[in-house]
């Protein structure tokens, strides 16, 4: 199936729970959905099979379609000419999140500096934690400067 067929419905259950996407992707009346569904369900088994996740706790959190190959057909016409088909593919990929994983993390700035410097560890300043920093832009014509192409 072509990329736009299948981001019409990967749209749709971008964000939503494993139950809830189930019960789109069954009652759409869209031919990719089929595929779609048991990609989903292919996902959810690994989940639960791989890492022990419960399929209840499961979200979609990331779901992107990506353009395949163009499969090149032939199609014999009338005098002995051809018709050239052209078969878009895509390729697919989502990936699942478990929500019962991140509800029991709620750490602040002050409990991860609590409990590094239990085990006398010093963070002067951790990566994972967010700074606010300030946004400059640039503007090359605001500026007076000229761009030019080479």
């Amino acid at each position: 199936m072509s990329a736009h067929k299948a981001r019409r419905i990967i749209d749709q259950i971008r964000g939503r729970s494993y139950e809830e996407t189930l019960m789109i992707l069954e009652l759409m009346p869209y031919r990719a959905c089929y595929p779609i569904l048991k990609l989903v369900y292919s996902a959810a088994a690994n989940a639960s099979e791989n890492m022990g996740f419960k399929e209840s706790n499961l979200i979609i959190s990331k779901a992107e379609v990506n353009e395949g190959s163009t499969v090149k057909r032939l199609k014999p016409r009338a005098r002995g000419r051809s018709y050239l088909i052209k078969k878009p593919t895509c390729h697919i990929s989502i990936v699942l999140k478990d929500l019962s994983i991140y509800k029991n993390l709620k750490y602040s700035k002050d409990t991860i500096h609590k409990e590094y410097n239990k085990y006398n560890i010093y963070l002067k300043n951790p990566r994972w934690i967010k700074k606010s920093t300030k946004m400059t832009s640039h503007d090359m014509y605001s500026s007076g400067g000229l761009w030019d192409k080479k």
